[in-house]
């Protein structure tokens, strides 16, 4: 059974960092493009970033320059590098890949403080 597993969420203060990692189980993530999304609370998901297969990243105005995404091969891991934090990055953080089906992780909590 494919599975997204998304962890390295925590609470983090305003200017702080963190690093996030989305591990494929039973799907090969480094040929495929995966996308970072989150959900704050009363809010729709969003779009934070992606990378494709070819290792090309993208991302949302609100996070760019901030935020990076990318991949260990050898760990079939996707990362999302979180950097100057703000209290508006604050929602559950979610990976998606689509083979054939969309998958997605169960999300990971982030909160930022000011």
């Amino acid at each position: 059974q494919v599975e997204l597993v998304e962890s390295g969420g925590g609470s983090v203060q305003a200017g702080g960092s963190l690093r996030l990692s989305c591990s494929g189980s039973r799907i090969n993530l480094n040929t495929l493009d995966v996308g970072w999304y989150r959900q704050a609370p009363g809010k729709q998901r969003e779009w934070v970033g992606n990378i494709t297969d070819a290792g090309t990243t993208d991302y949302a105005a609100s996070v760019k320059g901030r935020f990076t995404v990318s991949r260990d091969a050898a760990r079939n891991v996707v990362y999302l590098q979180m950097s100057r934090a703000k209290p508006d990055d604050t929602a559950v953080y979610y990976c998606h890949t689509r083979f054939k089906a969309n998958y997605w992780g169960r999300g990971t909590q982030v909160t930022v403080s000011p």
